[in-house]
């Protein structure tokens, strides 16, 4: 098995058990009687962890030059924590299990984005071929999850979450070391930060990942408050996840047509038109199959298009560093205020307007990509 098939193999497990814990999980803190508050806080606990344990995680990982044993420490460690919630279902006792589950959690990915990004220099072109299949592991999981709990007891959902997670563990151990990029030191690590379209993409992707704290903490909720099945919902998160994998695909096409600067501009206006749509439109199912194509666009080609700026930004021996950045601002402080944020409004202002929010959110990051992502930024290919 060669180093792309074991990265791939490790991308699918991981987001398998996104896709079992972000659509269904707030649904089982629903089953246990806990009010929108306490779901929103403990479904944000990982944005939350994610404004700090990013940057020691990449920190140890340029010092020690060990990403992949970082990883398998850290997912091990996460697998173990996890297993806590089979033990309470008391708020306190969740929210202390999560916390350690989401900062073990927190150091993978970063850390196996810039593996990739390192194993792909000389074929920058096929990342989305890779990064797909923690797509497809999120479609397995999503549609699987769904169709068993309309027939079985939401209480599986924990067991499930726990051998995917096992999984991850498996694939993290045939995951091999790149070879070291060259150092650099601090100051020019600031030097690259100093800069405007720097700072203008890194705020801009923060008010993206805010945007989808709604969708990521209440969406199947929504649903099935409006009689939805658990099928649908996750039919409905499936279809999501194939527009990104189609996007995924086609990107190197796209690059070649479509500048960074226009990408990007594009991904936040579809996402303030999806927001409204699914807050206002819920009730016709055409309408949210239409939204939910747009996640190819709202995360997808973003995703993708800042992976390209960062890696083009940032040198080889900065990467570990520039994802743990991004991860911090974007996934940290960013879903954290759109996670809370969506707790605070949903039961006050109601769902259309939480999901308004969440498209005046969208809006915001596109003026800032507008005003401070220059034309001059190239294709949203990584180098």
């Amino acid at each position: 098995m060669n180093q792309a098939r074991r990265l791939s193999a490790w991308y699918f497990w991981y987001f398998a058990f996104v896709g079992v814990f972000q659509p269904y999980f707030s649904l089982y803190l629903q089953s246990l009687a806990m009010s929108a508050g306490r779901i929103a806080v403990l479904m944000s606990l990982g944005q939350m962890i994610r404004l700090v344990a990013p940057l020691f995680w990449g920190w140890l990982a340029d010092h020690a030059g060990q990403r992949v044993k970082i990883v398998v420490m850290s997912t091990g460690a996460a697998l173990a924590s996890f297993s806590a919630v089979f033990l309470t279902q008391d708020f306190l006792g969740l929210l202390l299990s999560l916390t350690v589950l989401h900062f073990f959690w927190s150091a993978s990915l970063p850390l196996v984005e810039a593996l990739t990004l390192a194993h792909l220099t000389d074929h920058p072109e096929r990342y989305g071929r890779i990064r797909l299949w923690g797509s497809v592991g999120f479609i397995f999981a999503v549609l699987g999850m769904g169709w068993l709990l309309d027939i079985l007891p939401i209480t599986l959902l924990l067991w499930v979450g726990w051998a995917l997670l096992s999984g991850t563990v498996v694939s993290a151990l045939l995951l091999k070391e790149a070879v070291p990029g060259a150092i650099h030191t601090a100051s020019s690590l600031r030097m690259v930060l100093s800069q405007p379209k720097v700072v203008f993409l890194l705020v801009a992707g923060l008010f993206m990942i805010a945007a989808h704290g709604v969708l990521y903490v209440f969406y199947s909720i929504h649903l099935v408050a409006h009689g939805y099945g658990k099928t649908v919902v996750g039919l409905l998160w499936t279809l999501g996840v194939l527009a990104e994998i189609i996007v995924f695909l086609l990107m190197p096409r796209i690059a070649q047509r479509v500048s960074l600067r226009h990408l990007l501009l594009a991904c936040f206006a579809l996402a303030v038109l999806r927001f409204m749509l699914i807050g206002w439109q819920v009730d016709s199912l055409s309408v949210l199959f239409f939204a939910q194509c747009l996640h190819g666009a709202t995360f997808g080609a973003h995703h993708v298009a800042t992976m390209a700026a960062l890696n083009r930004w940032f040198s080889s021996g900065q990467q570990a560093r520039a994802q743990a950045i991004y991860g911090s601002v974007a996934y940290g402080i960013g879903g954290l205020t759109g996670g809370l944020l969506a707790g605070a409004l949903w039961e006050s202002a109601g769902p259309a307007m939480t999901f308004s929010v969440s498209a005046l959110l969208a809006l915001i990051g596109f003026c800032l990509v507008w005003h401070g992502v220059p034309a001059s930024s190239g294709r949203p290919v990584v180098r």
